[in-house]
C-alpha cells in the first residue's frame, strides 16, 4: 500500500447558467413573437423549443448538478422539460401524431400543467432571492407568464391574459440575454463587467 499523501486536484468547470440562460432567451424571444402578433403559427418555434428551450437547458441542468447546485439544476431541468412538453403539445395539436390525438385534446389539461408550473415557479422565485437580482427578476416574470398562460388555457380574459403572457415572455428573453452575457463576460474579463445585483439576504445571512 502506498502511504504517500496524494493531493486532490480540483478541475475548474464553467458556469452552465451562461448556455442555460441563452437557451431560455432564444426560445422565449421566438415564442413571444407569436404571442405578441409579430409572427404567426408555431412551426418555426418548435426547433427552438426543442434544441434551445429543451436540450440547452437540460445540458445546463446536468452541469449544475455536477456543481452540486440543486437550485440551478432543478430550475434548468424543469424548464428544459417544460419546453419539450410544450413542443410535443404543439405537435399533437398540429396533427403530427394523427387526427385522433388532435381531435381529442382539451386545452384545459394544458392549463393544469401551467398552474403546476406556476406553483413551481413561485417557490423557485423565493429561492431566487438568494441568487442574484437578475435571476430574481426573471423568475418574477416567469410567474406572470404562467399566470397569463393558465388564464388563457381556461378561457379567462383570454385576450388580456394572452397579452400578459406575451409581454412577460418577451421581458424574460431580454433579462435572460443579459444574465447569459454577464455569466460569460464577468469571468472572462475577471471583473464585474455586467452587474447582476447581490442576493437580497432575506433568508440567508
Amino acid at each position: 500500500m502506498n502511504n504517500t499523501n496524494t493531493q486532490q486536484v480540483k478541475i475548474a468547470v464553467s458556469d452552465p447558467s451562461a448556455i442555460g440562460l441563452f437557451g431560455l432567451a432564444i426560445v422565449t424571444l421566438v415564442a413571444s413573437s407569436q404571442k405578441l402578433g409579430w409572427t404567426e403559427g408555431t412551426s418555426f418555434i418548435l426547433p427552438w423549443a426543442i434544441f434551445l428551450g429543451g436540450i440547452a437547458q437540460l445540458f445546463a441542468c446536468v452541469q449544475d448538478a455536477k456543481h452540486n447546485n440543486t437550485f440551478g439544476s432543478t430550475a434548468f431541468g424543469a424548464f428544459g422539460l417544460f419546453w419539450l412538453g410544450v413542443g410535443m403539445s404543439w405537435l399533437i395539436q398540429s396533427g403530427a401524431f394523427g387526427s385522433a390525438l388532435a381531435d381529442n385534446m382539451d386545452p384545459k389539461q394544458l392549463g393544469f400543467a401551467f398552474v403546476g408550473y406556476l406553483i413551481f415557479s413561485i417557490f423557485m422565485t423565493v429561492g431566487a432571492t438568494e441568487t442574484h437580482k437578475v435571476l430574481f427578476i426573471i423568475f418574477v416574470l416567469i410567474d406572470f407568464l404562467f399566470i397569463g398562460l393558465s388564464l388563457t388555457s381556461f378561457g379567462i380574459m383570454p385576450e388580456f391574459s394572452h397579452k400578459v403572457a406575451g409581454v412577460s415572455e418577451f421581458l424574460i428573453s431580454m433579462f435572460s440575454f443579459y444574465g447569459s452575457a454577464a455569466a460569460v463576460l464577468n469571468p472572462h474579463f475577471g471583473k464585474v463587467f455586467l452587474p447582476i445585483g447581490k442576493p437580497f439576504g432575506w433568508f440567508k445571512s
